[in-house]
Order: structure tokens, then C-alpha cells, then sequence
């Protein structure tokens, strides 16, 4: 069995990574099972496809494992350039807490007509010695509603908000069948 290492610290993105995988005859390992220093690594690109490469990259050459890494975030049509790449680190930052992090962004949000948004994520998948495997782009367009609409999921806050174009419901609320049917991941 081949040993796959989905390289992220955010619990809700390591395991919709890992339900999407099931099917496929793979270990999945996760970063908790390796020891890498990662205090060096700066999601520093300018683009979701610079940041997704870098950090499989960096996680293939320090373990020798294939490597899934993916770089996502949301667009939003009012706020301009200002989440994009940079969608973890704006507002309140790394550091805030998930709920105080929304709380923030719909509280930016509330005076927005426009709430036209769209999440995007690129994977890059990378060999043990780094070598590009495969890479992907994902776009779901859909709106921010004006209050949460379903419970928070650790790591991921923006899915009780962002209501893909065709559904009635929120990521958050949605069973795995909608969620892989509506995805950007």
C-alpha cells in the first residue's frame, strides 16, 4: 500500500482530504504521525499554486513521502484582494480562534450588498523527493450569507457562511455526498 502524506494542520481540511481518498488504496499519514520542524516553512507565494508546491515540497523532502498539499482560500467580491492567499492570516490572523476569526469577517461583511465570493483551492501532489506528481485547481462560486448558518467546523469557519451557487445550504450543513458534489476542494 502506497503511504500518502496530506500535509496540513487544519483538522476539517485533513479529513475532507481523507474522505475524499477513502476509495483509494492508500496509507494516509498525517502530520501529527511525523516529526518535521516546519517552523521554517512561510506560506509566502503570491499565488494558491506557489503555496500548495511549496509546502509538498517541503513536507515530501523532509519526510521521503509523497505528498498532498493544498492552498486554498475566498474571494470575495467586495473586499477586493484583501483574503485571497492570504485568507488565514487576514483580520484577526492565525492567531484568533475560529469563531472569533467569522465573527470578524461577518462583521466586515455587514454593511457588503455584494456578497458574491468564491473559494478556490489548488493541490499539488509531489513525489518523496519532490517531484511533481500532479496538481489541480478547484473554484466554487457561491455568496456569504449574513449569519452563520450551521455550526462551526474546527479549521474551517467560512463553511458555515459560504452558501455554494445551486444549494440551499451552507458547506457546513451539508452531508458528505453534497459537499464532494459542490467542492472546490
Amino acid at each position: 500500500m502506497i503511504k500518502l502524506l496530506i500535509a496540513t494542520r487544519n483538522p476539517g481540511k485533513f479529513l475532507q482530504i481523507k474522505a475524499q481518498l477513502q476509495d483509494l488504496h492508500l496509507e494516509i499519514v498525517s502530520l501529527n504521525e511525523c516529526s518535521v520542524d516546519d517552523s521554517s516553512l512561510i506560506e509566502d507565494g503570491s499565488t494558491f499554486a506557489e503555496n500548495s508546491l511549496k509546502k509538498a515540497r517541503f513536507y515530501a523532502l523532509a519526510t521521503g513521502l509523497n505528498t498532498l498539499a493544498d492552498d486554498s482560500g475566498i474571494i470575495v467580491e467586495a473586499l477586493g484582494d484583501q483574503l485571497g492567499v492570504k485568507t488565514h492570516r487576514w483580520g484577526l490572523g492565525e492567531k484568533g480562534s475560529d469563531q472569533a476569526w467569522v465573527d470578524y469577517f461577518l462583521k466586515r461583511m455587514e454593511s457588503e450588498t455584494n456578497r458574491n465570493a468564491q473559494f478556490v483551492c489548488h493541490a499539488c501532489l509531489v513525489d518523496g523527493k519532490g517531484a511533481i506528481l500532479a496538481q489541480t485547481e478547484g473554484i466554487v462560486q457561491g455568496i456569504i450569507t449574513k449569519t452563520l448558518e450551521a455550526p462551526l467546523i474546527p479549521g474551517l469557519p467560512l463553511s458555515s457562511c459560504f452558501k455554494p451557487i445551486g444549494s440551499e445550504k451552507v458547506f457546513a450543513a451539508m452531508n458528505k455526498e453534497e459537499k464532494a458534489r459542490y467542492s472546490h476542494r
